[in-house]
């Protein structure tokens, strides 16, 4: 009986996972659901009481289920970290709420930033996944061990992945992507166990 493409591809995307030891990610779109809020808010002058022009407040959203599983994945033993193009102080504030390893903002070449990476870790591109959503992500893709995409991704980031997310990007897509890796890695329910407290009560 002949393998579908389908069952193939699935088969070498557990392959792939089982050798990861960092997950990488790109921001909007991934870590959010790639919608960003600007909100003008008026400054006042002190003295006069009148408004002097205006500053502008970001605004975005993150999933509660990527939250927790970057803290199983730390459990488990894997690094995260996150590269993308666009400078955000929301992104930065949740990248050191959720203790990235890596964090890089405001990068144009990412694949440079990616091998840089590699270096400072001492891993092979064979070891590390990235998760992205377009085309500026695809020089990393196409290098890294194990690739994928969100749900949301645009078709071409899709048909080059090894693995597509159920959930789309700041929707719980990077929990997908652990609990992926970490099922492969027959990881996941020590890890879970571990964060939820099962083994320190079951001592007791």
């Amino acid at each position: 009986m002949l393998k579908s493409p389908l069952m193939s591809k699935s088969k070498s995307a557990k392959l792939r996972a089982r050798k990861i030891k960092l997950l990488l990610f790109d921001g909007d779109g991934v870590l959010t659901d790639g919608k960003i809020f600007l909100f003008p808010v008026p400054t006042t002058a002190q003295s006069s009481g009148q408004t002097h022009g205006q500053i502008v407040v970001e605004a975005k959203g993150f999933h509660a289920h990527d939250g927790a599983a970057i803290s199983i994945a730390r459990i488990a033993g894997m690094k995260t970290g996150l590269i993308t193009r666009r400078n955000s102080d929301t992104v930065a504030l949740r990248a050191h709420d959720l203790k990235l390893e890596h964090v890089h903002q405001g990068i144009q070449d990412k694949l440079k930033v990616f091998r840089e990476i590699l270096v400072e870790e001492g891993l092979s591109a064979s070891q590390v996944a990235f998760v992205g959503d377009d085309v500026i992500d695809l020089p990393v893709m196409r290098n890294c061990g194990f690739s994928v995409a969100v749900a949301n991704a645009r078709r071409e980031v899709k048909e080059e992945s090894h693995y597509v997310t159920p959930q789309a990007g700041g929707d719980g897509a990077l929990r997908d992507v652990i609990e992926f890796i970490l099922k492969a890695q027959g990881k996941w329910k020590h890890a879970v166990d571990s964060y939820i407290g099962k083994e320190s009560a079951g001592s007791n």
